[in-house]
C-alpha cells in the first residue's frame, strides 16, 4: 500500500511537522456526525431493537438488517476513509488514532463500531510521526515465505494480530501477495516470493492468523502491482490467461484457503485501466468469477474517478486526503442522486463493509486502546520465524555450525554491533527502544532506516566466551582484511536497504560492499557472509567465500537468531523463494522499466514472459541461475524414497519418504513439481506442493501431497475454463528447482475440464 509516497516526501514531512507544532493551536476542522446532513437527524436505535445484532444470524442477513436500518447519510459515511495524520491542508479527523494508517466512522446510533486501519504485514506500523507506537515486527514477508512453514506463518499472523488489536485497530492492512517479477522491486520484502502457490499459501496463513483476532485482514495489492517505479502511472500488460495462471491464481489461492476481509486494489493500471476502476479485476474476476463477499478498499491515492471507480467494484475509498478529491464524499452522493451510480450499488458497497465487519468479529468484539502487550513472547515467535527462514546458500567444508575452541573471531560490517536492518515504508514496525542507529538514509518518508536493536555481536560473543570477538565496521575494505587476517573465522555482513516507492538501483549490494566482501575472503579463506537484504543479489565474490547465510530482513529478534543458526542451536532449513540469478541479463527485463526521477512519464511495463515468472523462466530459457528456487542447505542431509501417486476425487494424491542421512537433528523441505509430457505449459515445470519436516537421525517419515487441479492445467480465457490435457506428467521428487537427481514417476491423467473457480468439474 501507501502513499505517503514518493511524490509527496515533502508533504508529509510538511505534514508531521504541523502537527508536532499543533500543541498550542486549536484545529477547528472536525467530522460531524454521520447523520449530520439529514433533514432529521435519526433516533439512537434501542438496543433491544437492534436486530442486526444477533449472533445467531448469519453475516449476510445482519448485514441486510444494519444496511435497511441506514440513512442515505449514514451509507455514504461507510465509503470514505480518514488519514490517521494531517496531511498538507488537510486535518485528520480527531476521532482517528493518531498517525495511524487510516480510519472510517462507524455509525454509533446503531451499534456499529469505527474501522480503525493499521499498516502492515510485519507488524503494526505508524505513519508520519517522530514518536511512533513501538511494537514487535516479524521478519520480512519473503524471510517468512522462506521458511515454507505454513505453522509458522499462522502464528507471525497471530501475534501481529494481537498486537494490533491491543493497539486498537481492527482492521490490518496485511495480507501482500504480489509475485516477485521483477527482483528489484522495493516491496519484494513486504511479499511472498516467485510461486503462486507458496505465496499464496503461506500470505494465506498469515492472513488467518491475523483474522483469528476479530481483525479485518486485506489481501494487496490488487493486482500485477510488481515494481514501485512508476508505480502510480505504469500500465502492467499481460494477457487474462497468463494473468490467471501467475499473479491472480496467487491472489485466488489466498482468497480460497483464508478468506479475507478486504481486498486493497493497486496504484498501476492493468491493460490501460486503473486497477481501482477496473471492471475487469474487480466486478468481473474478483467478485464474479471468484465470488468475493468481502469489500475493495484503495490503496492510499489510488482512485482516480467516482462514477466509474463506483461501478467498477471500488466499495470504499481509502484516505481521502491522498487523492484529487474526496471521490467517494459529496461527488457520490451527487452521483447516486442523479442515477450515474445506482442506488443498488451504494447499497452493495457498504453492505460488503459490514458483512466482513459481522463476519470476522469486528462488530461482536469491539477493539480499544491500551491492550497488554507481551513483547517478550512476542519476540520469541518473531525469532522463531527468522530462525526458520534463514537459508544456507553455501557452506564449503562445513565451517558452518560454528565450533568451540576459536581463539578470534571478527565480525565485519552492516552495524552488526548494534542491530539489525528493516525496510522501508508503510511496512516499518518501529522496535521497542527505538533504532539501533540513526541519522542513515532518507530523514523522510520511506526513512528513515531503521535497524532492530538486537546485535548480532552480543549475541556472538555471548556464544563464544572464551574467543575474542570483535568488531569492525567495514567501511574501510583494507583496514578490514588486515583486520581479519589472522582470525580463525569472519564473519562479514552486508545489507542492502530498499523500501516502498523506492526499486534497487541494482542488483549489486549497494556501498562498495562487493569489494569489502572480496577484500576479507581474500584475506582469509574462512569467511562467513550473513546477507541482509530486501531479495535477490548478485555474489561476485560467492567463489571466494567458504558459506553463506541469507538472513533477509530478521525482524525484532534477528540478532538473536541468527547467532543461535550461526552457532548450531538452530539447523538452517529456509529454502529461497525466489530464484537468484547470475546477473542481471538472465532477466525478463535487464532494464528496470520507467524513469525513477520523472514520475509523470506515463509508460507500460509488458509482462512477455507471462506466467513463465521465476524459475519458470530460467527452466523455459534453459539458464543456470546462481541458486535456484528452493535451494537451501543444512547441517544435516536428507535423502528421499518411496515415490508412489494416486488419483482420487479427481485430485492428483502423491506420497513418498524422507530420511535424515545425517549426523544431527534437523528439517527439510521436499518439493514436488510436475512437467507435462507432449503438453504445452508456459514453462517445462510448475511446483505442485511441498511438505516441512523435522527429523531425528536416522529417522523416516511418510509425506502425503495433494496437488490442486489447476497447477495442472491450462487457463483457456474464452470459455473460463481450466483445462487438464490428457496424457502422461511427470513428477519429480526434489531438493529445489534445479534438482534432476531426486525420484520420480510418470502419472496419466485424464482429460478434464474445471469451471472458472476451478473447483467444479464438466
Amino acid at each position: 500500500m501507501r502513499a505517503e509516497l514518493n511524490l509527496r516526501p515533502l508533504a508529509i514531512a510538511l505534514a508531521v511537522a504541523m502537527a508536532l507544532a499543533a500543541a498550542t493551536v486549536i484545529v477547528v476542522a472536525v467530522s460531524l456526525p454521520a447523520y449530520a446532513a439529514e433533514a432529521t437527524p435519526p433516533v439512537l436505535v434501542p438496543v433491544s431493537e437492534r436486530t442486526w445484532m444477533d449472533t445467531s444470524l448469519g453475516a449476510d442477513r445482519r448485514a441486510e438488517l444494519a444496511l435497511k436500518a441506514m440513512t442515505q447519510q449514514e451509507k455514504l459515511s461507510w465509503v470514505k476513509g480518514w488519514f490517521g495524520s494531517d496531511f498538507g491542508d488537510k486535518k485528520r479527523n480527531p476521532a482517528a488514532l493518531p498517525f495511524s494508517a487510516g480510519y472510517i466512522p462507524g455509525t454509533p446510533r446503531l451499534g456499529l463500531p469505527a474501522l480503525f486501519e493499521t499498516d502492515a504485514g510485519l507488524g503494526v506500523a505508524t505513519q508520519a510521526t517522530k514518536t511512533p507506537r513501538e511494537r514487535t515486527s516479524l521478519p520480512s514477508g519473503l524471510a517468512t515465505t522462506a521458511t515454507w512453514d505454513r505453522k509458522v506463518a499462522y502464528n507471525g499472523g497471530a501475534m501481529i494480530g494481537t498486537e494490533a488489536r491491543a493497539s486498537g485497530f481492527n482492521v490490518m492492512l496485511a495480507g501482500g501477495v504480489n509475485l516477485l517479477r521483477e527482483p528489484r522491486n522495493g516491496r519484494n520484502f513486504e511479499y511472498a516470493g516467485e510461486d503462486p502457490l507458496l505465496a499464496a499459501t503461506m500470505v494465506a496463513q498469515q492472513v488467518k492468523g491475523i483474522q483469528s483476532n476479530h481483525v479485518i485482514a486485506t489481501m494487496k495489492h490488487f493486482a500485477v502491482n510488481d515494481q514501485e517505479t512508476g508505480r502510480f502511472i505504469l500500465d502492467s500488460r499481460i494477457g487474462d490467461a497468463d494473468n490467471r495462471m501467475s499473479d491472480l491464481l496467487a491472489f485466488q489461492l489466498v482468497l480460497e484457503q483464508s478468506d479475507p476481509g478486504s481486498v486493497m486494489c493497486a496504484y498501476n493500471r492493468l491493460n490501460g485501466a486503473y486497477a481501482c476502476e477496473s471492471d475487469y479485476l474487480l466486478n468481473q474476476v474478483l467478485k464474479k468469477d471468484w465470488g468475493y463477499k468481502g469489500y475493495v478498499m484503495s490503496d492510499w491515492g489510488a482512485v482516480h474517478s467516482t462514477v466509474a471507480a463506483a461501478n467498477n467494484g471500488l466499495d470504499q475509498e481509502s484516505a481521502w486526503e491522498f487523492d484529487k478529491s474526496a471521490y467517494f464524499g459529496a461527488a457520490l452522493e451527487e452521483a447516486v442522486a442523479n442515477g450515474h451510480v445506482p442506488q443498488a450499488r451504494l447499497d452493495n458497497m457498504v453492505f460488503r463493509i459490514l458483512r466482513a465487519m459481522f463476519d470476522k468479529g469486528v462488530v461482536d468484539h469491539p477493539v480499544a486502546e491500551g491492550g497488554a502487550i507481551d513483547f517478550a513472547a512476542h519476540g520469541v515467535v518473531s525469532r522463531t520465524d527468522a530462525e526458520e527462514s534463514m537459508v544456507l546458500l553455501k557452506n564449503t567444508g562445513g565451517l558452518l555450525p560454528l565450533k568451540a575452541g576459536a581463539k578470534k573471531i571478527v565480525v565485519i560490517g552492516a552495524h552488526a554491533d548494534v542491530g539489525v536492518l528493516a525496510g522501508g515504508g508503510s511496512s516499518l514496525v518501529y522496535p521497542v527502544g527505538g533504532s539501533a542507529v540513526t541519522g542513515i538514509g532518507p530523514a523522510t518518508w520511506p526513512g528513515p532506516v531503521v535497524f532492530h536493536p538486537s546485535s548480532p555481536l552480543k549475541a556472538i560473543q555471548a556464544r563464544a566466551p572464551g574467543a575474542s570477538v570483535v568488531y569492525h565496521d567495514g567501511v574501510d575494505a583494507a583496514a578490514a582484511a588486515r583486520a581479519a587476517a589472522d582470525a580463525d573465522v569472519v564473519l562479514v555482513f552486508a545489507q542492502q536497504w530498499v523500501g516502498e516507492s523506492v526499486d534497487a538501483v541494482s542488483l549489486s549490494l549497494p556501498d562498495n560492499q562487493d569489494a569489502l566482501i572480496a577484500a576479507v575472503a581474500k584475506a582469509n579463506p574462512k569467511t562467513v557472509v550473513v546477507l541482509e537484504t530486501g531479495g535477490p543479489v548478485l555474489m561476485p565474490w560467492l567463489g571466494q567465500s567458504a558459506a553463506v547465510l541469507q538472513a533477509w530482513y530478521a525482524g525484532t529478534s534477528g540478532g538473536e537468531a541468527i547467532a543461535r543458526v550461526l552457532f548450531g542451536e538452530v539447523n538452517p532449513s529456509g529454502r529461497l523463494p525466489a530464484t537468484f540469478p547470475v546477473s542481471a541479463s538472465q532477466l525478463p527485463r535487464p532494464v528496470l522499466d520507467g524513469d525513477p526521477k520523472d514520475e509523470s512519464k506515463r509508460f507500460d511495463v509488458n509482462y512477455h514472459e507471462g506466467a513463465a515468472v521465476g524459475y519458470k523462466w530460467f527452466d523455459l530459457k534453459g539458464l543456470k541461475p546462481l541458486f535456484p528456487f528452493g535451494h537451501g542447505l543444512s547441517y544435516t542431509q536428507f535423502a528421499y524414497s518411496g515415490l508412489a501417486a494416486s488419483q482420487k476425487d479427481g485430485k492428483l494424491q502423491l506420497r513418498f519418504k524422507v530420511t535424515n542421512t545425517g549426523a544431527l537433528k534437523g528439517k527439510d523441505v521436499p518439493q514436488l513439481y510436475v512437467a507435462p509430457q507432449g503438453v504445452k505449459w508456459e514453462a517445462p515445470k510448475r511446483l505442485a506442493g511441498w511438505d516441512k519436516v523435522e527429523l531425528a537421525p536416522g529417522e523416516t517419515k511418510e509425506v502425503s501431497v495433494s496437488v490442486d487441479p489447476r497447477l495442472l492445467a491450462m487457463f483457456d480465457s474464452r470459455s473460463k475454463t481450466w483445462r487438464i490435457a490428457k496424457g502422461g506428467y511427470k513428477v519429480l521428487l526434489a531438493h529445489d528447482a534445479a534438482d534432476t537427481g531426486a525420484a520420480s514417476i510418470t502419472v496419466q491423467l485424464p482429460q478434464r475440464v474445471l469451471d472458472v473457480a476451478g473447483k467444479a468439474g464438466k
